[in-house]
């Protein structure tokens, strides 16, 4: 299945840790069996309302193919970092 998951990356995160976060998501598709079709950084956008006091945040779109226990393991690592603001996984056509 293809699936797109838009994160939302802490804007006060230095940018190797950005790079780094976005690297390890990538990995953890790539180790359960999935393929990441890309990645695309939109940067840093003002957010339609704050999230625990932060006005901005730095937006990502990966698009990946995987089965449903890669979907599941990478929402709940995503989910308990602590950079990571806000997820959302969808599927893809």
């Amino acid at each position: 299945m293809k699936y797109e998951m838009l994160y939302l990356i802490d804007s006060s995160v230095a940018d190797e840790a950005r790079e780094a976060l976005v690297a390890r998501f990538e990995k953890i598709v790539s180790d359960l069996g999935g393929k990441v079709l890309s990645t695309d950084k939109w940067g840093t956008r003002k957010l339609a309302y704050p999230i625990n006091y932060k006005n901005d945040a730095f937006y990502v779109l990966m698009t990946f193919e995987a089965d449903g226990n890669a979907v599941k393991e990478l929402d709940r690592i995503a989910g308990i970092t602590d950079e990571v603001i806000r997820r959302m996984i969808t599927k893809a056509n």
